[in-house]
């Protein structure tokens, strides 16, 4: 199992970004695929979760509005839209197999996200 996060960078607030992470090694479409993130001094923070065929959604209570999750199954690609950032969304953004950080298997290496101005 591979998970190769993307798309991470440096913003200004209010500015935005579009996560990616690729995976392999496993049958993608029949995985929930989830985004979290981690600061250093912090333990890792849920963000979103898409279902397997990208029905269903969820989101954390802070990033709701502002963030969307998106997957395409036939290029085993996840995506993370973030809009309206904030300084607090500073992290590094892990893709992970799973529902819920209890819940994942499978991490990336995660890429940062850096908002400040």
């Amino acid at each position: 199992v591979q998970l190769v996060e993307s798309g991470g960078g440096s913003v200004q607030p209010g500015e935005s970004l579009t996560l990616s992470c690729i995976a392999s090694g496993f049958d993608f479409s029949k995985y929930a695929m989830t985004w979290v993130r981690q600061v250093e001094v912090k333990g890792p923070e849920w963000v979103a979760t898409i279902s397997t065929g990208g029905d269903y959604t969820d989101y954390a209570a802070s990033v709701k509005g502002r963030f969307t999750i998106s997957r395409d199954n036939a290029k085993n690609t996840v995506y993370l839209n973030m809009n309206n950032l904030r300084p607090e969304d500073t992290a590094l953004y892990y893709c992970a197999r799973g529902t819920t950080v209890q819940r994942t298997d499978y991490w990336g290496q995660g890429t940062r996200v850096t908002v400040s101005s």
